[in-house]
């Protein structure tokens, strides 16, 4: 029996708010005229609750069960309606790290993520690239518990001559049978084609979970395949599910970001965006090829992108028109609706409630995670602390540095750059400054929780990695010693860093040894423009005992804000990435610690400041310092009295 397509399912949750308008193309529609709204969520990342679990707070900013809230506005604004998924809705967040990791998939469990889809009533999803994360006996036991049809079209378990002959490990596509209602009010019958895509680089992304059991097709090439399929088994309209960026109008062969292409096959009558973590139609994409903001649509084809972590819904409406028992698109509108604001004061207003029957479905499961994030996922044998992270070696950047370099040398196997020397870029987050003298790092020695990661990593970066030349390396270290003031030598008391220069810039690459000659004028300012040329402050640079080759090729693992240019870093510019991993770096960190079990982040003191005789700075940090200055190697750090506005004062002695 055919599901109906109408003003079905939430309108309880609205009832109260008000009479809610209807879309001019449900008012206006006329006899075989009807108005189909296309309703989308993606990258939801296993972001049920409103609630960021590493902090362990709520968070008005995240959260299907605050994207649920509206969908029943939103169906109740058209006469037929529809609700999808595009794909990375089982990793991402620690509820997803302990339903894989803790408690596991038996056959016939129900996913807390796929448990709130069906909460939900979605009609259909795809799978992105995360859904592999945790293996394929792992996806394909959680994907069983959705009771809507999930497709994905170029991921097959063999690599057939032709791509429609190959086995899907998904079904390529849906066909939905739908009654929907005219603008007369007559029922008629309409057959919606559901087709889903994923990038192909989940072959090197998940190379240890995929190679040898799938193959993935380019994307453009798959949907260049089954579409006519489609249409030829009677789909009326076709909706693609893109788990994949807006990028090139150029299809190239196994492209990451295509739905531009993707768009402009015959066919397609409508893109469902994602995988970015981006918002269209917005101004982001003002500048792209076939890709209009203003109508929300990609070669003509309506296209929406609803952010991530439930932040918005995209919504597509479609009006759509019988002619010749035939059913057409003659006009269409997107959108992306927010479920919060950011006030210019930076504070967020929440601009929706939770649907309580979405947060009662996985309730337990939230509970549980709870539970999780603070306990002890590992342990580290030496204190994680950001007191001294801007005048020595660190180790709360230290194993920030040893994972991203773990996971970069991991992610790099296979590929052209394995062999590499690979470096390692981290910076202090918590180190003071504006956040206050209690805005530090300080994770005990013994148990380290998820929710510690935190406090190690504050913000949701991903991985990436950059391909740079020795020279680049030594500018980029350059740029990092702009933090600290000029000093005199043989001077007293000299203050220490530019208050203008934020943490977050001063990076340290590990697996290089070096010394910053403070005598010396910065190269850059703090914004990263280029003062001197011919200063010098980085001095006995080496790499394995040796002078560092300024024309050899290195490999640095950094994150997405550094690589594409945030902070204006010689060989950081956007134009070097070699990779750009799925994965987060707090989630690099998490995977690091479960993996070693115990981690040793002592600081190896690869960096120092060269020595100045008779020279001494000051340095303000948090009060806790003073239980820690003993432990610095190298130095002679003495209690140099009380700093401003609530900070300790310390003399170092260079």
């Amino acid at each position: 029996m055919p599901i109906q397509l109408s003003r079905r399912g939430f309108l309880g949750a609205s009832a109260g708010a008000g009479l809610i308008a209807l879309h001019p193309f449900s008012a206006r529609a006329a006899t075989n005229q009807a108005h189909l709204r296309i309703m989308e969520t993606t990258d939801l990342h296993v972001h049920v609750f409103p609630y960021d679990y590493y902090a362990d707070k709520p968070r008005d900013t995240v959260g299907l069960s605050r994207a649920a809230s509206i969908v029943g506005d939103i169906r109740a604004e058209a006469t037929n309606s529809m609700l999808v998924d595009n794909g990375d809705f089982l990793q991402g967040n620690p509820m997803g790290d302990y339903i894989a990791y803790e408690r596991g998939m038996k056959e016939g469990d129900s996913h807390p993520v796929i448990t709130a889809m069906n909460a939900l009533g979605y009609d259909a999803a795809t799978v992105g690239n995360h859904e592999f994360n945790y293996g394929l006996d792992f996806l394909m036991k959680s994907a069983a518990g959705a009771k809507f049809p999930i497709v994905l079209a170029n991921v097959a378990k063999n690599a057939a001559g032709n791509i429609r002959d190959d086995e899907t490990l998904f079904k390529p596509y849906a066909l939905l049978d739908r009654e929907i209602t005219d603008g007369a009010g007559n029922k008629h019958m309409i057959k919606v084609g559901i087709i889903g895509f994923t990038p192909p680089q989940i072959m090197n992304w998940d190379r240890r979970h995929l190679e040898g059991n799938v193959v993935a097709r380019d994307i453009v090439a798959s949907a260049e395949a089954y579409v006519p399929e489609m249409k030829e088994a009677g789909a009326d309209i076709i909706i693609a599910l893109s788990h994949s960026g807006i990028g090139s109008a150029d299809a190239a062969d196994g492209m990451e970001n295509a739905s531009v292409p993707l768009a402009g096959i015959d066919g397609v009558d409508a893109v469902m965006t994602g995988h970015s973590h981006l918002v269209f139609p917005s101004p982001t994409y003002k500048d792209y090829a076939a890709v209009d903001v203003e109508k929300g649509t990609i070669h003509g084809k309506p296209a929406a992108m609803g952010g991530f972590w439930g932040s918005h819904l995209g919504v597509i409406d479609l009006m759509l028109e019988q002619e010749g028992g035939e059913w057409r698109v003659v006009t269409s509108a997107s959108e992306a609706r927010p479920i919060s604001k950011r006030n210019e004061d930076r504070s967020i207003t929440a601009l929706v409630g939770d649907d309580e029957n979405v947060l009662n479905s996985v309730r337990k499961d939230h509970e549980e995670t709870l539970a999780y994030v603070r306990r002890a996922v590992g342990k580290t044998d030496a204190p994680l602390h950001s007191y001294f992270a801007l005048v020595a070696d660190d180790p709360s950047v230290q194993i920030v540095s040893i994972a991203q370099k773990w996971y970069v040398e991991e992610m790099l196997k296979g590929s052209e750059y394995a062999g590499l020397p690979i470096l390692s870029a981290a910076a202090p987050f918590k180190a003071g400054g504006r956040g206050g003298p209690e805005y530090y790092t300080d994770v005990a020695a013994g148990d380290v929780a998820i929710k510690n990661v935190a406090d190690l990593y504050l913000y949701p970066n991903t991985a990436r990695a950059v391909l740079v030349s020795g020279q680049q390396v030594k500018d980029w270290l350059e740029r990092s010693a702009g933090i600290f003031n000029q000093i005199t030598p043989g001077g007293g008391d000299q203050v220490l860093l530019n208050r203008s220069f934020p943490s977050y810039n001063f990076d340290v690459i590990d697996g290089v040894e070096y010394q910053i000659d403070l005598s010396q004028p910065s190269k850059f300012d703090p914004k990263g423009n280029l003062l001197d040329a011919s200063a010098n402050r980085i001095v006995n640079l080496t790499y394995q005992g040796q002078p560092l080759d300024m024309d050899q090729q290195f490999v640095i693992a950094t994150n997405n804000y550094r690589a594409s240019g945030g902070g204006s870093f010689p060989g950081a510019k956007g134009d070097t990435i070699i990779l750009e991993a799925p994965d987060t770096n707090r989630d690099v960190i998490v995977r690091y610690i479960v993996e070693q079990g115990t981690i040793s982040p002592s600081a190896d003191a690869n960096w120092r400041f060269a020595p100045m005789p008779g020279t001494s700075v000051l340095f303000d940090t948090g009060p806790k310092a003073a239980g820690y200055a003993d432990s610095v190697s190298g130095m002679e750090i003495t209690p140099a009295g009380e700093g401003p506005d609530g900070f300790a004062r310390f003399k170092i002695a260079l």
